[in-house]
């Protein structure tokens, strides 16, 4: 409390210098919502007056605080795309916070103008190095597979982002895997946002608001991780009328629903609305009927997702929502794997204004839980479940163009891992831990300069080690329409990964707790730490070709000079008896180190009917375990990526859209051999002339070797009819890898069996929004 306290102190200070030392200024902060919903709305220019040189772009909150204005009266105005601008008349008074909520309408055919929206105010006042933020309209302009957009797949055309498959694929940030990438649902930890077929997160697009990808290079507001961030918020719910969405495909159907729980009376008034969503696939149903040809036993992945959330928002704006979700999955590959898991959770959080403090308060409280099973044939089960809670609390200060944020963050979490390895040795490990970390960030405008350093102290209570990260963030407008930028940062994590190479289909996504007992050394150095840790360095720019066509390039390097695997070679156990074998054979994790490195290209084009998204990217991801040098099985040399959409028709109603992808091959172990292996079951007193063996296998060294070349051609084709004022249908038709492609999933080495990825695969989808 007395922290707490001492924090609240530090922000009145701050905004009393503020005003002192501008006592014939004032402030004027407030949301802008969507007239006709009442959601807030992100990317909004508000600016006072008529010169714009008093101005600000709304947050996910739709948010805006536009302070040190000098003393009068001014007509305040509101702009985004696809929006009419709304102005209303504002006092600025000395030394006074001026409260306003603007509430503007959507225009009635965003085709024929375009408005300047706060994306390029937001790319020339905010540092923002390797962030590309997300919306649902974005994601509704590539092709919707199973007839819904979805946001797996628009991660997927993503700079710097690798997918290693249609059936089973995780997604690779940077080098970075997924144990590295974090991801926040309202501030919620979800450990798992992805199903097993890879085409579907766990999310339904409809309840999103914004995502925030950081691929590298972030603020110290985010820690935990050493790769990435994905930070999604979701909608508030229509707080006018009643709505919703009821749709159906050849994959899954889905419902939702949402509306005003009290309606504001007027523009002063509080509201309160809730949103509930829910999603199943049938997909091992409906394949038996219309997909035989991939697999007369049907594709067998089912999952269930439902999230529902309720926000009360007051007089101010300030609001408080509370939400919970439940995600289920479930597969069966060809009786060899079973796999299913399960995720929920609760929690809420607070954006509060303070009376007359130029302050944005932001509060968060959640737990969350997991669980994996996996049953083999032949092999023994494996079971990871990871539970806990997580605390967060910041205060946000916008002072003129500069702004001050800091604030702290807690978490608990329970693991519990039970694992056999390859040479039938039982991995457990369960543990309960605590980290802490307190933060502060502050942005600097010096001229056309930008200078956002940040620090976070993170404190890992298991390892009794506290993790001091420094990060910088820098950008410099050469011109109004060219920009340098530049990051970098010490980033650190306890989480390891509780999946294993030899999965025939990698699906077992588990946690564990980073161990005390690791190395005394690693490659002839005293190990000085029990953490994960990578440094990144990331330079690049921004290149605004035409008002339209935007240009991103990013070179980046993530050197992570620890990192901490299971060892699948231990043979002992880590006893006194055994102190004279080596440790990579009797620790139950080793240390490894590598670097992840490359240049990312990014093209987008986007106005009136025509969309245009094109990227590539060139990486390289290196190991090094103190004994072997090898690339990970997700490093790919390169990725390319196009998007088109066209708009058309007389009422501008039809859209098709396509999307193509190519990439290097992945690296694999071949096959040298095979053998006849003895089990040994009853140690010393087997019979080896007698006891039947099993298929032993040499491995060649490993990934030495490279699949084939990846690439396939996805298209779909949308109509939208009106029913209703409020309401419309639309049907599409989508074709996954239009020109049957075979993609190698994987080889069962047992078998001898080359089986690939999905093949040419048509689907369609209705829905009807209400």
């Amino acid at each position: 409390m007395r922290f707490l306290s001492a924090l609240a102190i530090w922000g009145v200070l701050i905004s009393t210098s503020g005003f002192s030392q501008a006592a014939k200024t004032g402030i004027v902060r407030g949301f802008v919502y969507d007239k006709k919903t009442g959601e807030p709305l992100i990317g909004c220019n508000v600016y006072v007056g008529e010169t714009r040189n008093y101005g600000a772009s709304t947050d996910v909150n739709g948010f805006f605080m536009i302070s040190k204005i000098p003393v009068g009266k001014y007509t305040m105005t509101a702009t985004g795309v696809g929006y009419e601008k709304t102005s209303k008349d504002v006092e600025v008074l000395a030394g006074r916070v001026i409260n306003e909520k603007l509430y503007i309408s959507e225009q009635i055919n965003t085709l024929n103008e375009v408005v300047i929206s706060g994306e390029k105010q937001t790319m020339k006042t905010q540092v923002q190095t390797s962030i590309i933020k997300v919306t649902p309209k974005q994601m509704e302009k590539i092709p919707t597979i199973g007839g819904e957009p979805d946001l797996a797949q628009y991660l997927q055309v993503l700079p710097g982002v690798i997918f290693t498959g249609d059936q089973g694929g995780q997604l690779y940030i940077r080098g970075g895997a997924p144990i590295q990438n974090k991801v926040l649902l309202d501030g919620m930890i979800v450990y798992n946002p992805f199903h097993s077929i890879g085409l579907f997160s766990v999310f339904d697009t409809d309840i999103l608001n914004q995502v925030d990808v950081y691929t590298g290079g972030f603020g110290a507001e985010y820690g935990g991780r050493i790769s990435s961030i994905m930070d999604i918020t979701t909608r508030d719910g229509n707080k006018n009328r009643l709505s919703g969405k009821f749709s159906t495909s050849t994959f899954m159907a889905k419902a939702l629903l949402e509306g005003p729980l009290k309606k504001a009376k007027d523009d002063s008034d509080g509201s309160s609305s809730f949103i509930l969503s829910a999603k199943h696939s049938y997909l091992e149903q409906s394949s038996k009927y219309l997909y035989k040809y991939i697999d007369t036993v049907g594709l067998p992945f089912n999952f269930t997702d439902i999230y529902g959330k309720v926000s009360i928002n007051a007089k101010n704006g300030s609001k408080v929502n509370f939400f919970g979700f439940d995600f289920n999955d479930h597969v069966t590959y060809r009786n060899i794997t079973d796999i299913g898991w399960n995720t929920y959770g609760f929690g809420t959080n607070v954006v509060l204004i303070p009376g007359d403090y130029p302050a944005l308060i932001k509060a968060n409280v959640a737990y969350s839980k997991y669980l994996i099973t996996m049953n083999e044939a032949d092999q023994q089960p494996r079971k990871s479940s990871i539970d806990g809670f997580n605390i967060g609390l910041s205060f946000v200060y916008i002072l003129g163009k500069d702004e001050l944020e800091y604030g702290i963050e807690t978490l608990g979490y329970n693991t519990n891992f039970n694992y056999f390895n390859s040479v039938g040795r039982k991995i457990t490990q369960e543990q309960f831990t605590t980290e802490l970390a307190g933060f502060a960030k502050y942005k600097k405008t010096l001229g056309k300069f930008l200078i956002e350093p940040s620090f976070r102290l993170h404190y890992y209570a298991s390892l009794s080690e506290i993790s001091p990260e420094p990060r910088l963030g820098l950008k410099y407008n050469l011109s109004d329409n060219f920009r340098l930028k530049f990051a970098s940062g010490i980033y650190s994590q306890n989480l390891i990964a509780a999946n294993s190479d030899r999965d025939v289909v990698n699906l077992f996504y588990g946690f564990l707790s980073g161990p005390e007992n690791l190395q005394k050394e690693f490659d002839g150095k005293a190990i000085n730490s029990k953490l994960q840790k990578s440094n990144h360095a990331i330079f690049g720019f921004e290149f605004d070709l035409t008002n339209r066509l935007n240009l991103n390039v990013e070179t980046y390097i993530k050197d992570n000079i620890q990192l901490t695997n299971i060892n699948r070679n231990k043979l002992y156990d880590d006893t006194g008896d055994n102190q004279d074998k080596p440790e990579y054979l009797r620790k139950d994790f080793i240390i490894e180190t590598g670097k992840a490195y490359g240049i990312d290209f990014l093209l987008k084009y986007d106005y009136k009917r025509v969309y245009l998204w094109g990227t590539y990217s060139l990486g390289w991801v290196t190991r090094y375990d103190g004994v072997i040098n090898y690339a990970p099985h997700f490093d790919r040399r390169h990725n390319v990526n196009l998007v088109a959409a066209y708009t058309f028709g007389k009422d501008l109603t039809w859209e098709i859209g396509a999307r193509w992808n190519l990439g290097s091959g992945f690296p694999f172990t071949q096959t040298q051999g095979f053998y006849e292996k003895i089990p040994f079951h009853d140690g010393i007193n087997t019979d080896y002339t007698t006891v039947n063996g099993e298929l032993g296998i040499v491995y060649g060294p490993l990934n030495q070797g490279r699949l084939p070349y990846y690439h396939r051609l996805d298209i779909n084709l949308k109509k939208t009819i009106a029913t209703g004022e409020n309401s419309e249908l639309e049907a599409s038709l989508s074709i996954t890898n239009v020109y049957n492609r075979e993609n190698i999933f994987y080889f069962d080495r047992i078998r001898y069996e080359r089986v690939n990825q999905l093949p040419f695969m048509p689907s369609v989808g209705l829905s009807w929004k209400f």
